[in-house]
């Protein structure tokens, strides 16, 4: 089974982070979120997988250098495209069926059990739905039992929810099968969104979808991104990572050094050859990347901090993320959605 990951998109509600780093790319528990979606793929028998780049196309290369299976390549695309454009500009790759997936979620949905539904309805494209509990943020699917979808509702307002409340409860996850006659309905060179000039024109055409249980996020604001974070190191979702951590939640990589007096609350994990000093407290929830260094008495909770960041001594960090080599200043305050660019320095009289 082929598979086509769209991972081009700038994550302009994640900046100043995704500046320097592809929203594709950005680590979730020490790792590039692009390298879990793959894991999740290859569960699934997808063995060939092409990466569809644009923003900060080198940066997702370099993430991936060294895979070897399942199969890789990219394509990159000359200008941003929308969703449905990437997919055509991408076409010389791909076969006569294939997944394609959004690049900003984290989940481990049923892949094969949309891919079977897919073939039982002989339909043209099979789009992976999601229940949630708010529907209202999001734009809605409804639905036959069958399967086939009957209209999309762009985030309608709570009347509308209240008259359809028993099936009007689903979302498009960005996970779907699609056959390579939908190709045609792109119109080459130019953006276009298969989201919402595409599925529309496939209502009553071929056009199903397929309600899966499971766990799902969209990982493009800082709140979803620390949740994320989160969810895997406290295993609602299936991952690596999570078979790695220990029984109370934590994951202490290779070459760590933690003081004796320090205090390491889980879930938590430290990254290779990170520090945490005396009477520095790390955790609940709190993901100290590759090279860091918590200095004596700073606490560090609901954060997470990318390679090589450091926090001076006595500092308090809370709901904050820190792009690599990022410094706070000694006896700094971060409070809840305090984001640090790549470098940046913050406390000691400068914002934080």
């Amino acid at each position: 089974m082929q598979a086509l990951i769209l991972a081009g998109g700038e994550g302009t509600r994640l900046r100043p982070l995704t500046e320097t780093i592809p929203k594709p790319v950005m680590p979730l528990a020490g790792r590039p979120h692009i390298a879990y979606v793959i894991e999740w793929l290859a569960r699934h028998g997808v063995d060939d997988v092409v990466v569809s780049c644009g923003h900060l196309a080198a940066g997702v290369r370099a993430a991936l250098k060294g895979a070897t299976a399942p199969r890789l390549s990219f394509v990159e695309e000359p200008e941003a495209r929308g969703t449905a454009g990437a997919i055509r500009f991408a076409e010389a790759e791909l076969g006569e069926r294939f997944l394609v997936l959004n690049g900003d979620v984290l989940c481990d949905l049923d892949l094969t059990a949309l891919v079977e539904q897919h073939e039982r309805t002989a339909a043209r494209a099979t789009i992976a739905l999601y229940p949630v509990a708010e529907p209202s943020a999001y734009g809605l699917v409804r639905r036959s039992e069958d399967g086939e979808i009957r209209e999309f509702l762009e985030k309608p307002d709570r009347g509308t929810i209240d008259q359809h409340q028993s099936d009007i409860d689903e979302i498009n996850a960005g996970a779907y099968v699609l056959e390579r006659s939908v190709l045609d309905l792109v119109p080459p060179g130019r953006a276009v969104s298969i989201e919402r000039e595409v599925f529309p024109r496939l209502v009553g055409g071929g056009l199903y979808g397929r309600r899966l249980e499971g766990y799902w996020i969209d990982i493009g604001t800082p709140e979803r991104y620390l949740q994320a974070n989160w969810d895997i190191l406290e295993r609602h979702v299936e991952t690596a990572v999570g078979k790695r951590l220990d029984p109370d939640g934590l994951l202490v990589e290779l070459d760590a050094d933690r003081a004796k007096d320090a205090a390491l609350f889980p879930p938590a994990l430290l990254g290779a050859g990170s520090s945490v000093t005396a009477g520095a407290s790390v955790g609940p929830r709190a993901v100290i990347g590759a090279g860091g260094e918590i200095g004596e008495g700073a606490s560090v909770r609901s954060s997470v901090l990318l390679e090589n960041c450091r926090v001076g001594a006595g500092a308090t960090l809370d709901g904050a993320i820190l792009a690599p080599e990022a410094e706070v200043a000694p006896g700094a305050e971060l409070a809840p959605g305090s984001v640090a660019g790549r470098g940046e320095r913050v406390g000691g009289g400068l914002p934080a």
